[in-house]
């Protein structure tokens, strides 16, 4: 059975990487505009709002996502998120972040034309991409438009660029401002770099804010009750494979469905099904 734990990082220790510290330093604008700037290279006019952990659920059926950092202007909306961990499926989540995101607009009633450009920005601490052989590719950024198979210099146009930086290989990085940055992320190191040490120095000062360490509590709390219950349910499914397991081994002993429901508490249904599909294997 797997094992849940959750340990919370204690704010003094907090890095911009860290969730929570991430959404709060990027909820300043002037430092959301320069980032988006730098590792986006594309001009932020008025940014309408940064929101923190925009919840996107078109839908009660739907699986919905809460966007680390989801902000616009004029004609552009700019998801960010920090993956501190590695991911799996990757490109499907940037793929399901860029439709929800779409479907977000369209339900305030605009239409396929009226849609601005979107950019779903990944920073990650290791590199998502690794080949056939398993090694890593080692490339600081991934940058990914729908382009044609048969002739790369058709573009598709639809207005959707979704780029994934890799901070581990911020040596081979080009352009030395988002190098600089890279290391940031990679390190915690702010060096000379003017923005760093103005992240830095947003980072300590939300450390003390009252209402950002009420709100990392109770985000705590959130989390804890959530491992609390895989936990359980964890607990829960190993009981249940048990059952099936005896179950199983009752049937094979040719006890009836009736007296296997009995000694396992499984449902009859459930056993009954279990002794079809023994009759199906012999």
């Amino acid at each position: 059975m797997q094992n849940y734990s959750y340990n919370p990082k204690p704010i003094e220790e907090l890095t911009f990487t860290d969730d929570g510290m991430f959404q709060a330093v990027l909820h300043e604008p002037d430092i959301c505009a320069e980032l988006v700037e730098r590792l986006l290279h594309v001009q932020v006019g008025h940014v309408e709002y940064p929101e923190i952990e925009k919840q996107i659920a078109p839908y009660y059926t739907t699986k919905g996502v809460r966007l680390d950092v989801y902000l616009k202007d004029s004609d552009k909306i700019i998801d960010i998120e920090m993956q501190s961990y590695p991911q799996e499926a990757l490109g499907k989540r940037t793929r399901y972040y860029n439709s929800l995101v779409d479907i977000d607009c369209l339900m305030k009633g605009q239409d396929y034309s009226e849609l601005k450009d979107c950019y779903i920005l990944f920073i990650c601490k290791n590199d998502p991409f690794k080949n056939e052989n398993n090694k890593p590719f080692g490339m600081p950024c991934y940058t990914f438009e729908n382009t044609c198979k048969e002739n790369p210099l058709v573009n598709l146009n639809d207005k959707s660029v979704k780029v994934i930086y890799n901070s581990s290989a911020y040596e081979h990085e080009k352009d030395e401002r988002i190098k600089r940055f890279l290391k940031y992320v990679c390190t915690n190191e702010p060096g000379e770099d003017d923005f760093n040490k103005h992240l830095s120095a947003t980072i300590e000062k939300i450390k003390e804010n009252e209402k950002f360490r009420s709100d990392y509590a109770a985000m705590n709390l959130h989390d804890r009750d959530i491992t609390r219950m895989a936990k359980r349910e964890g607990i829960e499914e190993g009981a249940h494979n048990k059952a099936v397991e005896a179950a199983i081994n009752a049937l094979k002993m040719e006890l009836s469905p009736e007296q296997v429901s009995q000694i396992t508490n499984l449902p009859l249904s459930e056993v009954i099904k279990l002794k079809e599909e023994l009759f199906v294997k012999a």
